[in-house]
């Protein structure tokens, strides 16, 4: 792998700013997908760009490189902050959604924005808490593969762990996950008794997802279907869970999150903490 010679200062920030604006969202996709929360998936993204500021004369010299070295760093600095069991655990999960009485008034009673807002909030919010029921490692193994799509000896490298390691953590994961979902989730299967629109009232009540908020509408987001099958295809179920994982959109990260990144690069803040390394 090569790498770029940087310097301190001017130098350093020209790099560091390419990489913030280049790689930022995957980033955050990673550090939500793994801590389920967005507050603390963005402190995790900033952590992660001050530690890649700090360590600049490291920075790989390709595009894909910079985003394995900032994953790897990202994985770092969560396995330091995420406990090593989940914090979510399926029966825990099945208590906050399923313990209740369905309640469809809820849904039929929103306007089109609110609507499409919360379902997306109610699908992402309960496909990402599934994979917070898997341990930090298998977790990160399951993102990597399935939403971000990376190759199986990249995310080894990137994780630190040998591929076959990967691979073991991979397919732990992946049964997990199937195993719970299988026999619940309409998304999995339409006669399943867990469905999106019969489940938001729940959701709000206790917290689950966002009471408010607004589906992008500055360009129309892909059809994804009822089912999650993927932009341009038929809106049928799809029985492969990892298949519906590889279609999620992306979160949306909080709108300031990279300007506030750049302001704290070019305020000399992490120039500081730099110099005392």
């Amino acid at each position: 792998m090569c790498r770029l010679v940087v310097g301190m200062g001017s130098d350093r920030q020209k790099h560091i700013k390419a990489v913030i604006e280049g790689h930022w969202r995957r980033l955050f996709n990673f550090c939500y997908r793994m801590t389920l929360d967005r507050d603390r998936a963005a402190k995790a993204v900033e952590e992660t760009y001050l530690r890649a500021y700090v360590g600049a004369d490291k920075l790989p010299g390709d595009d894909s490189g910079r985003e394995y070295w900032l994953l790897r760093i990202a994985n770092h600095v969560l396995e330091q902050k995420l406990p090593r069991t989940p914090e979510l655990n399926f029966d825990v999960l099945d208590d906050t959604l399923r313990s209740e009485a369905t309640r469809t008034d809820v849904v039929r009673s929103l306007t089109d924005p609110q609507r499409d807002f919360m379902l997306w909030e109610m699908k992402q919010g309960c496909m990402t808490s599934v994979i917070n029921c898997l341990s930090p490692g298998e977790r990160a193994a399951f993102v990597m593969a399935t939403i971000l799509k990376i190759k199986d000896a990249d995310a080894a490298v990137t994780l630190g762990i040998t591929k076959s390691a990967y691979k073991v953590r991979l397919s732990r994961a992946r049964k997990k996950v199937a195993d719970y979902l299988a026999p619940r989730c309409e998304h999995v299967d339409p006669m399943n008794p867990c469905r999106c629109p019969a489940r938001v009232g729940v959701a709000l009540k206790k917290g689950f997802i966002r009471s408010s908020g607004e589906v992008n509408l500055r360009k129309p987001p892909p059809k994804f279907g009822r089912y999650g099958s993927g932009p341009n295809t038929e809106d049928a179920p799809l029985r492969d869970v990892v298949s519906i994982y590889g279609h999620l959109p992306d979160p949306d990260p909080p709108e300031e999150l990279p300007g506030y990144l750049l302001s704290q690069l070019d305020s000399g803040a992490w120039d500081k903490v730099a110099r005392r390394k």
